[in-house]
């Protein structure tokens, strides 16, 4: 598992990096194929193409397992950041734990359970996402298409620490002004310059004040960039937006105030444009407490911590298979620390741990579903 971690982290494989994204995919599916699934790639606008690995069986019930291949760090980390054991019990690099470490995992996994003689499912279907550090957003109909007559959805989302499982995830949104206005000299024609990036800049403090972070609201202003030279109004801005929130409901209402704040004009001469939507519906935890007790029943048997974490403000790919109305596990991967940051770090032990955990939960699926659930 150790010299997978190393050989996956090792590769490049930003959102936009189809390259680097596509070298994961491919190594992940000949392993796959080397253990009888069945293997196809489905184009992606834009993206490296979204790849499913399906394994047919004599049982019942549909199990699709979610994962993805990119990670959100761009080509070139590798060399300044590799793969580095830091301890006998940590490493980190980037995509350790953000899934690199789910994936390894997830594919042991796999290969225990079938050399075991499993065969308790109808299918067991694994998708590896090309663009989930991005939303999803050109993946998405593909992903629905594949997992919509799945009767049970396991995501491998990094594990909390602790031991943590995620039945419920909040709303995403990404949104992103342009601003343009006209450039100019500012010493020797300051009047005739409209400067977009102080159109934007105005529109910060409001966008911020969105946020009721105590009640699962976050608006986050990322990135705000403009302007040529410190001599020159800028003529052309642009910021990124993060929305957050608790329900579908409370993301339509912050999704109509930053839409009020953009046409909000300050400076007539300026024109704004917003585009963007809301990413990733929110589900809640109700039909997913058969699979969170069955987890802890499993987790149990092997002696390891687990816990139900409150519903994540993060979104993962588990947001779309929820809102089908199909029964969603998520965080059921390796544990982890800082993820997405300088500082991720995987607790190897838990490669070990949370495979166990997978394998126990797949082996008791059937009988969860043969009794309604």
């Amino acid at each position: 598992m150790l010299a997978l971690l190393e050989e996956l982290v090792n590769i490049d494989s930003g959102s936009y990096d189809v390259a680097g994204v596509t070298r994961i995919s491919t190594r992940l599916s000949g392993l796959l194929a080397d253990i009888g699934f069945s293997i196809k790639r489905l184009p992606v606008p834009e993206r490296a193409d979204l790849v499913t690995a399906t394994l047919r069986m004599g049982g019942q019930g549909r199990l699709v397992i979610l994962g993805h291949s990119d990670t959100v760090w761009p080509a070139g980390t590798v060399a300044e950041w590799p793969y580095t054991r830091l301890d006998a019990e940590r490493a980190t690099g980037p995509g350790v734990g953000d899934m690199k470490g789910g994936l390894v995992m997830a594919l042991f996994a796999l290969r225990a359970l079938i050399a075991d003689g499993f065969n308790g499912l109808e299918s067991i279907r694994l998708i590896l996402v090309p663009d989930e550090e991005l939303g999803s957003a050109n993946s998405r109909p593909v992903i629905e298409a594949q997992a919509r007559d799945a009767d049970v959805v396991l995501v491998l989302e990094p594990g909390r620490p602790g031991g943590g499982v995620v039945s419920a995830r909040g709303a995403l949104g990404a949104f992103f002004m342009k601003a343009h206005g006209c450039s100019a000299h500012c010493a020797s024609n300051y009047a005739k310059g409209a400067s977009a990036l102080r159109e934007l800049a105005g529109k910060v403090v409001e966008l911020d004040g969105l946020s009721d972070p105590d009640n699962g609201a976050i608006v986050n202003v990322g990135v705000l960039q403009g302007g040529t030279a410190r001599q020159v109004v800028p003529g052309e801005a642009r910021m990124d937006i993060d929305l957050r929130a608790r329900t579908d409901a409370q993301a339509a209402t912050l999704h109509a105030a930053i839409e009020r704040i953009a046409a909000d004009s300050r400076d007539e001469r300026v024109q704004v444009e917003l585009s963007g939507r809301l990413t990733r519906p929110a589900f809640t935890g109700e039909r997913n407490r058969a699979l969170v007790a069955l987890a802890q029943s499993v987790a149990g048997e092997l002696s390891l911590p687990i816990f139900e974490a409150p519903p994540a403000g993060g979104g993962s790919d588990g947001n779309f298979t929820a809102a089908l109305g199909i029964p969603t596990l998520d965080g059921l991967g390796p544990v982890c620390h800082d993820i997405c940051s300088r500082q991720e770090i995987i607790e190897l032990q838990s490669l070990v741990d949370r495979a166990a955990l997978l394998c126990g939960l797949i082996r008791q699926l059937p009988s969860l579903l043969s009794q309604g659930h």
